[in-house]
């Protein structure tokens, strides 16, 4: 009598725990639900994604062919570099191309190369945003009379941008400028060299859909997939 009651005890301790351990599944399924639908989408959108971005880098790379013949010049007298990165096809002016030392407004002679990039801007990537960086070396400045290198910086970015738009007609709509002063320096400010270098002007041209944005919607995707709360955006998606 006292084993079968103990058996009925078992029966009943391991009834209500198995309804304990479902209660709690269905309420972690619906705090998390694996929804297929949700996974169907995102897949959707990161295979969209994908082909799209596959797209653009051919067009920045025939853009970034054009470059290279039309500043083919002032690439071999290291006054201009071009690539690609991940924030887009990188147009690189030395300073001394574009300024007089710590002045901001675009030289004459400076015409003919914005000329030629804006021709490449307008007939090869017209459907994509650009922006424009000032950046300077660590000198502090001294008689040009600008607060600082970023003021300068600054105002070189939008110097460059106002010749773009008044000059060769670039849509406004699509330019934004930028000073970084002397904080994103690209070598040492330890040579004259290194800070030929870092007094620049750049020109990007900017992707739609960066890798930032695919490896966002990857990190759903899987979180989907896991069950988990969708991680939070930090770039942009297809609707």
């Amino acid at each position: 009598m006292d084993k079968n009651f103990i058996n009925i005890g078992k029966a009943m301790f391991i009834g209500i725990l198995a309804v304990s351990l479902a209660g709690c599944t269905i309420a972690l399924y619906n705090r998390y639900p694996r929804d297929k639908a949700r996974i169907t989408e995102l897949s959707s959108q990161l295979t969209e994604m994908e082909k799209i971005k596959a797209q653009e880098t051919e067009e920045l790379k025939q853009a970034l062919a054009e470059l290279q013949n039309k500043l083919k010049g002032e690439i071999d007298s290291k006054q201009v570099t071009v690539g690609m990165e991940d924030r887009g096809l990188v147009i690189t002016f030395v300073d001394e191309i574009l300024f007089d030392s710590g002045k901001t407004v675009v030289k004459s002679s400076a015409y003919d190369v914005l000329n030629r990039v804006a021709n490449i801007l307008k007939d090869n990537v017209a459907d994509k945003n650009i922006g424009v960086e000032g950046h300077t070396d660590n000198v502090p400045i001294k008689y040009s009379g600008w607060k600082s290198n970023w003021e300068l910086s600054t105002a070189r970015a939008t110097s460059v941008l106002h010749y773009l738009v008044d000059n060769c007609t670039i849509a406004p709509e699509r330019l934004q400028a930028t000073g970084y002063g002397e904080y994103r320096p690209v070598a040492s400010n330890l040579t004259s060299d290194g800070r030929q270098k870092n007094r620049r002007v750049e020109i990007i041209i900017l992707p739609k859909i960066t890798k930032a944005d695919l490896e966002n919607l990857e990190r759903q995707k899987r979180a989907a997939e896991a069950g988990e709360e969708p991680p939070v955006e930090s770039g942009k998606h297809l609707k």
